[in-house]
C-alpha cells in the first residue's frame, strides 16, 4: 500500500533505531507520531523533521507506566503503523540485577509492546489495514550469558510476533518483528550505566542505526514475519542449535572478564 499520509507510532524515538526509523518514515511523507521519555530529544527531532517539509508530532511519556501508555493511546487513537522499539538494556550476573531494573525491564520491553498492541490492533482490524512492527534481536535465539532477562524479553517477542501473525493473517494486518544483531547506539551506553551493569561484548560493533532504519522502511513496502539485521544473521538459529555447547563453555569467562572491569 501507499503509506504517504498515513499515521506512524513510533516508541523509543529519542535516540538510536527509533530516531532513525523516524526521519526515513518522515523522509517517505508518513506522518510520525514521536514517543519517549525525554521531552528535549524529540523537541529538536520533531524540528528537524518538519525543517525538511516532514510533519511530526511528539508525545513525552514513560511507557514503563501503564497509565501513561493509555495516554499515548487516548492522544493519537487511530494509527496505521506501530513500530514499538522502546527497550533497556542491562548486562551482567542475572543475581547482581537489582529487582528494580529488572521491574523496568519487563516493563518497557514487554508489558509497554503487549499493551500498545492491544490498544491499536482493533481499530486496525477494523479498517483492515496496518503494520506493527515489534524491534527485537538476535539475543531471542541465542539466550547468552549476561542478558538473562533482556534475551527473555526478546525471546517474548519472537513468541508474541509469531502468534499474532498468525491470528491477522488475511486480515490486511501485518506483523513482524526485527531480529537485529549489534547495532551503534546510546543502548550499550545506557545498559552500562544502570546500577551494577556491565561493559556490553558487543558495544564497538555492529551497524547504523540508520540501516536498521531502512530495513524497517523495506519491512513495511514488502512485509514479512521476520528479517535480520544485517541479513546474514539468518544463520544464528542454526548456530545456536548446533554450536550452544560452545557457549556453554566459552560464555561464562567472557561474562567474568566484562564484568571485572566495569
Amino acid at each position: 500500500m501507499n503509506w504517504r499520509d498515513t499515521v506512524a507510532l513510533i516508541t523509543g524515538a529519542s535516540s538510536g533505531i527509533g530516531e532513525a526509523t523516524a526521519r526515513r518514515f518522515a523522509l517517505a511523507g508518513i506522518n510520525v507520531v514521536l514517543v519517549a521519555r525525554r521531552l528535549e530529544r524529540l523537541l529538536d527531532l520533531k524540528q528537524e523533521i518538519e525543517s525538511k517539509g516532514g510533519n511530526a508530532q511528539i508525545i513525552a511519556a514513560d511507557l514503563g507506566i501503564e497509565a501513561e501508555r493509555v495516554r499515548v493511546f487516548e492522544q493519537i487513537k487511530t494509527a496505521d503503523v506501530l513500530v514499538n522499539n522502546a527497550g533497556i538494556g542491562w548486562y551482567g550476573y542475572f543475581n547482581e540485577m537489582k529487582w528494580e531494573t529488572a521491574r523496568e525491564m519487563v516493563q518497557v520491553n514487554i508489558e509497554a509492546t503487549a499493551h500498545l498492541t492491544s490498544l491499536f490492533l482493533p481499530g486496525m482490524k477494523e479498517r483492515g489495514r496496518g503494520h506493527i512492527i515489534n524491534v527485537g534481536s538476535i539475543s531471542g535465539n541465542i539466550p547468552s550469558q549476561g542478558i538473562a532477562l533482556y534475551a527473555a524479553s526478546k525471546s517474548f517477542l519472537d513468541a508474541f510476533t509469531t502468534s499474532l501473525h498468525r491470528e491477522t493473517r488475511g486480515t490486511g494486518i501485518h506483523i513482524s518483528v526485527v531480529r537485529a544483531g549489534p547495532v551503534q547506539s546510546e543502548f550499550c551506553d545506557s545498559a552500562l550505566r544502570r546500577e551494577n551493569g556491565g561493559h556490553v561484548p558487543t558495544e564497538r560493533v555492529g551497524v547504523t542505526s540508520e540501516h536498521v532504519a531502512w530495513r524497517i522502511w523495506e519491512l513495511l513496502l514488502h512485509p514479512k514475519r521476520v528479517i535480520y539485521v544485517p541479513r546474514w544473521l539468518q544463520i544464528v538459529p542454526w548456530v545456536e542449535l548446533s554450536f550452544g555447547w560452545l557457549e556453554d563453555w566459552i560464555g561464562p569467562a567472557l561474562l567474568k572478564r566484562q564484568t571485572t572491569i566495569r
